[in-house]
């Protein structure tokens, strides 16, 4: 397991992060996974035996049991506090009332301590937004989180799902307003969704941020498992629950330029889907989920997999995205001005 700085921090992060989505069994989540106590403690143990430190999980996840397993499980285990970084999330819904949902001050305020309780922890090492809210402004939100950083009660923050744009206003008021900024960015990224590559990418480059891909393997569609035109496996997430949205067609072309890769490297699809993600300088660590034990041994074996030049070349191509306006124009202007840093 190699460790990488959370974006321009000086906390380090393993490169796979376990993802808790499966733990708990309410609401439409059972979809997702329903593991116990004892399954979550069972997963963590082999998690951090296998060197990861960064568990990721988000108060709206079965209704905030997936954050009360997990504190459960860190207890049971007698892990340290200090051996863990721990990451959640607020926007989604915790209650009926209209302002149990989203980005405003109070909702923030109000979620943070709730997680704490849940979790049974003082603080969170990373707090994340989990989205756009609409209604709140952005000033708003970040003098919230701000207050949760100064009152001690998360480290750092992050965003999930925003567009660039967002984003980039949102450090722009952080550095201008004095307060606590983005270090981090968790979006849905995987060999057939590239999407994040035309802006997010770039702006986490030029500003610091830590890239945290989230379903990299789109929700089972990429793990070797399903076949086009197929139902799938029974019982599978994805005949469940058809998320995330991609491209189908992409990803199949996907999924049959990896087969040949993992037959000839006697390991499974799914840890080339990810061995791939692993190999971009701009990913710092990748949340991977599982069901049962034996998808979390399969996934953790990736990072043992370095995928020669040749197949990376191979999948970088199958995977690539059509160029949108303006990047077209972008990449047709700028041929005469640098290529790989020197002035043609």
């Amino acid at each position: 397991m190699r460790y990488k700085r959370l974006g321009g921090t000086g906390l380090y992060v393993s490169e796979l992060c376990l993802g808790t989505m499966t733990y708990g069994g309410k609401g439409f989540w059972e979809v997702i996974g329903k593991l116990g106590l004892d399954a979550v403690a069972d997963q963590l143990r082999l998690a951090v035996d296998a060197g990861l430190n960064f568990v990721d999980t988000a108060d709206i996840y079965h209704e905030g049991e997936s954050e009360r397993l997990l504190g459960a499980a860190i207890a049971k285990l007698g892990l340290a506090r200090d051996s863990l970084v721990v990451a959640t999330k607020v926007r989604g819904r915790s209650g009926p009332g209209p302002n149990h949902v989203g980005l405003s001050r109070g909702h923030i305020l109000d979620a943070i301590d709730g997680s704490l309780r849940r979790l049974k922890m003082d603080h969170v090492d990373l707090y994340q937004i989990h989205g756009v809210d609409p209604v709140t402004p952005m000033e708003e939100t970040l003098d919230a989180l701000d207050q949760v950083v100064r009152a001690g009660k998360a480290r750092y923050i992050g965003f999930c799902n925003l567009p660039a744009y967002k984003a980039a206003k949102a450090l722009g008021l952080s550095e201008r307003r004095g307060l606590a900024r983005f270090v981090s960015a968790q979006m849905f990224y995987a060999i057939a969704a590239r999407d994040i590559e035309r802006e997010i990418v770039p702006l986490a480059a030029e500003e610091g941020l830590g890239i945290l891909p989230w379903s990299p393997l789109a929700g089972g569609l990429l793990s070797g498992k399903f076949k086009e035109g197929e139902e799938g496996p029974s019982g599978a997430r994805r005949t469940q629950f058809d998320f995330p949205v991609i491209d189908k067609a992409r990803a199949w072309a996907c999924v049959a330029a990896m087969r040949p890769i993992a037959a000839s490297r006697g390991v499974s699809v799914a840890q080339v889907a990810l061995a791939w993600l692993l190999s971009r300088p701009h990913v710092t660590s990748v949340i991977i989920g599982a069901r049962t034990q034996e998808q979390l041994v399969d996934n953790l074996a990736a990072t043992n997999l370095a995928l020669s030049a040749d197949e990376l070349a191979q999948l970088d191509k199958v995977s690539a995205l059509p160029l949108e306006y303006p990047g077209w124009m972008v990449e047709f202007q700028a041929g005469d001005r640098f290529v790989d840093g020197s002035v043609k």
